[in-house]
């Protein structure tokens, strides 16, 4: 029998099982369980199934919510996976690193009058369940167009790109710069917060529907643009990200023991330091570790710091922390593991020993001012309380620029005054013909999700303009 509203509305949002801090702070092993078949049919009947679906407005890839969500309560998993894979061919990977609450879920009419549905629980079920049920089914490939795209960047805006325009009939060729696929998803995000081998499995089912995908491969230095064009490419698309990290500018950055985020979780991530010398990639063996920085990627930092073994974690960050960026679940996660928050205070220098390695860090407190361009009230130094801490390793995570390689590279491509290549909000096309670019090296570091809804865009103008030809 059918829930009534009210009914569903009296349905409590179901809570993810998950690993105790005790335990994970040991490991590296994914902290959430996930739902299982009764949890997630229960969690999916709180939807409304309203008549303006306004959590769909949130989604930047347009993933039909409702739907998938009327399939799940009603026990139809394949039918809830195949809905999502229509406009989504990374969901295993969405439901677990996509700010939900800052999109689809905010936007849910049930979180009105108490907690929205849990969609990206919900969409991670269901490509878990596939999963373990025989794989992912392959769509329907359109007739061979003869067309060829180049896609520079293996991260979540080029697998985005890839996926849909191989359905469109055109034949793809992603090339990566590392030796592994996945961009950020493999180097920046670690294993606790995604396991490597979903990444993999999503991957590689790109690969069966018949990408070919190139590693090792820096465009830019091995080949430019226009060399791609000469060797038979009719578009190109670029989502080379924003790797480049940003420094404090303060005395003592350059001392041993000092990394940027993008090093430290690059090294434990994509190669493994965590298990030296199996792996044969160090990574400094702290006691003291101050992580610089309020977003998701300090929160990563510190709590890979914490598995590493270090004994005390600092998350310094000159703002409160209704200010910090991070996501409620990353900062909650990381309290319960015993990061410790130093919040109001900002590096003034870092201090080393005769052998070039920090043991020090000055830090001044800050105060909370007006609201500054960004909305956030602006911090302020308060002249004299500079103070001292012993550390042994110091992340900087306060950001990263886009990648400079390919538009160094070519003169005709548009950029900011930042560095980021300038694109067609609607279409994705540069200023170069035939060049289209989508993800962080245009939006700045921002979300997975929103490189995927890059990369969706950026498809379907490709494919138009190569039936066209108009640009």
């Amino acid at each position: 029998m059918a829930l009534t509203p009210a009914e569903r509305m009296k349905i409590p949002r179901q809570k993810m099982r998950e690993q105790t801090p005790e335990e994970r702070r040991k490991n590296f092993k994914e902290v959430p369980y996930g739902y299982n078949e009764e949890q997630a049919v229960l969690e999916a009947s709180r939807c409304l199934q309203c008549k303006k679906f306004t959590c769909v407005e949130g989604c930047p890839v347009e993933v039909d919510i409702p739907k998938f969500l009327d399939q799940i309560a009603g026990r139809d998993f394949e039918g809830a996976i195949k809905t999502i894979k229509t406009t989504n061919l990374l969901p295993a990977v969405c439901g677990r690193v996509c700010p939900q609450e800052t999109q689809c879920e905010i936007q849910c009419v049930v979180g009105k009058k108490g907690a929205p549905i849990a969609i990206g629980a919900l969409e991670r079920f269901a490509a878990d369940w596939e999963r373990s049920h025989g794989g992912p089914k392959a769509p329907t490939i359109k007739e061979k167009t003869g067309k060829r795209v180049a896609v520079v960047g293996g991260g979540p805006a080029g697998l985005t790109v890839a996926g849909d325009l191989i359905q469109m009939g055109h034949s793809v060729t992603v090339f990566e710069a590392l030796h592994r696929l996945g961009g950020v998803l493999m180097y920046g995000i670690p294993e606790f917060r995604l396991p490597k081998e979903i990444l993999d499995a999503e991957v590689g089912f790109l690969e069966k529907l018949g990408v070919e995908f190139k590693v090792n491969a820096v465009i830019g230095k091995q080949y430019t643009l226009d060399e791609l064009f000469e060797q038979g490419y009719d578009a190109i698309f670029l989502g080379t990200g924003a790797g480049l990290p940003y420094f404090m500018n303060i005395p003592g950055e350059n001392l041993c023991g000092v990394y940027s985020a993008n090093e430290y979780l690059t090294r434990s991530n994509l190669m493994g330091a965590y298990s030296f010398p199996e792996n044969d990639t160090p990574i400094a063996v702290s006691k003291n570790v101050a992580v610089i920085g309020g977003g998701n990627v300090a929160m990563d930092s510190a709590r890979t710091a914490k598995r590493l073994g270090a004994e005390k974690v600092y998350i310094i960050y000159r703002r409160s922390e209704t200010e910090m960026p991070a996501r409620a679940a990353e900062i909650h996660h990381a309290k319960e593991e015993g990061i410790i928050f130093n919040l109001l205070m900002n590096p003034t220098r870092l201090i080393g020993n005769s052998d070039g390695w920090v043991t020090k860090m000055e830090c001044i407190k800050m105060e909370l001012g007006e609201p500054d361009s960004s909305g956030r009230r602006r911090p302020v130094p308060i002249k004299g309380s500079e103070f001292e801490m012993d550390v042994d390793c110091v992340v900087v995570a306060i950001g990263n620029g886009p990648n400079p390689l390919v538009p160094h590279n070519t003169p005709d491509l548009e950029t900011t005054k930042w560095g980021n290549i300038v694109a067609d909000p609607k279409t994705q096309k540069t200023s170069k013909r035939g060049v289209f670019a989508g993800g962080d090296i245009v939006l700045g570091a921002a979300t997975v999700i929103w490189a995927m809804g890059d990369g969706r865009r950026a498809a379907r103008a490709i494919d138009e303009y190569l039936k066209t030809k108009v640009w």
